[in-house]
């Protein structure tokens, strides 16, 4: 453990002994007190090489932490609208299911009446029907005036209407008119993953009934929103369809990307953060709903970084340092904020030091002698 040592410097100093290098390891340090926390002195700074820092020009950077929900534009209720009984069920909560796929069935009395009044309409249409070719044969023959077979001809267009609307309710219930049963199947709107259940078997549905209309929620997760926290102060850096890169930390090397689709007029009055939405194609649903997931809105301007080697970087209850030369023997030790992992070993400094500025180019040595004192 480190803590509460970092106020004495050290003095590296054989017990006896110079170092030899052969050996590997340098002899057993002796703390020497010069009073600066951050300062450290050693006998032979030539131990410790110093690289310079090195540049990357990179679009500013921003975390921010989310958690998954549905996009609510994809999500469909399964809805009978034939009210009644709900008879058999062949699916369930969390189930992929395809569009078409039947999903429950319905014993309802909306198919009894709408098909008696199908087939009252039929009777009537043809009743129609046939006193108006009557109508037309007697005009003809000038026994009825022009009223009469205007009449009859509104009757026969009435009778028509009462017909199409009677087949249209027995489309829309879904009805099959050569073999009408009370039972009503209720299939799959859309390809997806079933988030919401209402019903079981036996229970009620239907829209008139006092059972749910909405007897499940069916959701496409092939892309999803990320709902992100954002402080006051940062949402200047936030714009509508930037970009953004996904990552979760149960899948270290997954990244989507996606963008920003809405940032929220209204501040959580506690936090003080704004609700930004950012749209992720979700390939293989490999966000799942619920996930929390950290976000990196990528700015528009380019800044410059410095980099340095993986191992020049100290990292101490969760903050991390680099030694820089103070002048002798002394290195002094500077908090730097860290970023990505670059190629060839080395690590993104977001903030702490500049480029072109000299650190040590491995702090192994100085955090195991740290580490014994």
């Amino acid at each position: 453990m480190i803590a509460g040592s970092v106020g004495a410097s050290l003095l590296l100093t054989g017990c006896g002994n110079k170092f030899n290098p052969a050996s590997g390891a340098p002899p057993t340090p002796r703390v020497v007190n010069v009073g600066n926390p951050d300062l450290v002195t050693v006998a032979h700074p030539e131990w410790f090489p110093v690289v310079k820092a090195g540049q990357i020009n990179e679009p500013g950077k921003m975390d921010v932490t989310g958690a998954v929900f549905p996009d609510v534009n994809r999500e469909v209720p399964v809805i009978s609208l034939a009210s009644g009984r709900v008879v058999d069920i062949r699916a369930t909560l969390d189930q992929n299911v395809a569009k078409g796929q039947l999903l429950l069935r319905v014993q309802s009395p909306d198919i009894t009446n709408a098909f008696d009044a199908y087939l009252k309409a039929k009777n009537d249409e043809q009743l129609a029907g046939d006193e108006l070719v009557r109508a037309r044969d007697l005009y003809g023959h000038g026994a009825i005036s022009l009223s009469d077979l205007q009449q009859a001809q509104n009757a026969q267009a009435d009778a028509q209407a009462d017909l199409n609307a009677a087949n249209q309710q027995l489309n829309t219930l879904g009805v099959n008119r050569k073999h009408p049963s009370d039972i009503v199947n209720v299939y799959a709107p859309i390809s997806g993953v079933i988030i919401s259940q209402n019903v079981t078997a036996a229970s009620a549905t239907g829209v008139t009934y006092s059972g749910t209309p909405n007897a499940f929620t069916i959701a496409d997760l092939s892309r999803v929103w990320v709902i992100c926290d954002v402080y006051q102060n940062e949402l200047p850096h936030v714009h509508l369809d930037q970009l953004a890169e996904i990552k979760v930390n149960g899948y270290p090397n997954l990244v989507l990307t996606g963008h920003v689709s809405d940032i929220g007029p209204v501040l959580d009055p506690t936090l003080r953060t704004a609700k930004v939405r950012i749209v992720v194609a979700n390939p293989g649903r490999s966000l799942r709903l619920g996930m929390f997931v950290t976000a990196t809105l990528i700015g528009r301007k380019s800044e410059v970084h410095a980099t340095v080697p993986a191992d020049a970087i100290l990292h101490l209850h969760d903050e991390d340092w680099v030694f820089v030369p103070a002048g002798g023997h002394n290195f002094r030790r500077v908090e730097v904020q860290a970023g990505g992992m670059l190629p060839g070993n080395q690590e993104e400094i977001v903030s702490g030091i500049q480029p072109g500025e000299p650190v040590v180019r491995s702090v192994l040595q100085l955090e195991s002698q740290l580490e014994a004192q």
